[in-house]
């Protein structure tokens, strides 16, 4: 971690700041040095690369972005907490589930994977290796599976958001 940063962190008494750099608060995740850190750059126009030659060159631009920072990193610590809170939460009320329950994720994602290595690699392998012509499944569906399983996994409360403002609209404009 930069010591200019963190100089100066002390040095105008950005305390929650100087802890998060230190690692003293959030040590187990570097997420949250992380969203200090490009804050830290936003407020002051840097990019996050550059903070600590900034931290040298230019102090009263990155302390002011440091203050900045500071005031709002309260909310930011506890929106980190919340989400901490929230994903072993999530983690302790899975344990009781039978693994059948969940397994789902990893079966899906093993399967798709499989799927796209077929696909690619294994099939021509074997038409070449045993001189057949295994016919290659259709990519427009690969990529619907692929596309559907991502939307459920990864995003399933996204495409629901985002098909119930498309469908208000619709409903509304009718």
């Amino acid at each position: 971690m930069s010591s200019a940063l963190i100089a100066l962190a002390a040095e105008i008494g950005a305390p929650l700041v100087r802890k998060v750099l230190t690692r003293q608060i959030g040590s187990e995740s570097a997420e949250i040095v992380t969203d200090v850190l490009s804050a830290i750059a936003e407020r002051a126009g840097i990019p996050v690369r550059d903070l600590d030659d900034a931290a040298r060159t230019q102090p009263d631009i990155v302390q002011e972005a440091i203050r900045q920072t500071e005031e709002n990193l309260p909310e930011r610590l506890a929106l980190y907490a919340q989400a901490l809170e929230y994903q072993r939460d999530q983690l302790m009320s899975e344990r009781g589930d039978p693994n059948w329950m969940r397994a789902w994720r990893p079966l899906g994602m093993y399967l798709v994977g499989f799927l796209w290595l077929w696909t690619f690699v294994i099939l021509h392998v074997a038409n070449a290796i045993w001189k057949i012509a295994l016919p290659p499944p259709d990519l427009s569906v690969l990529l619907q599976l692929t596309g559907l399983y991502m939307a459920l996994y990864m995003g399933g409360h996204t495409v629901k958001d985002v098909a119930s403002k498309f469908f208000s609209r619709k409903g509304g404009a009718a």
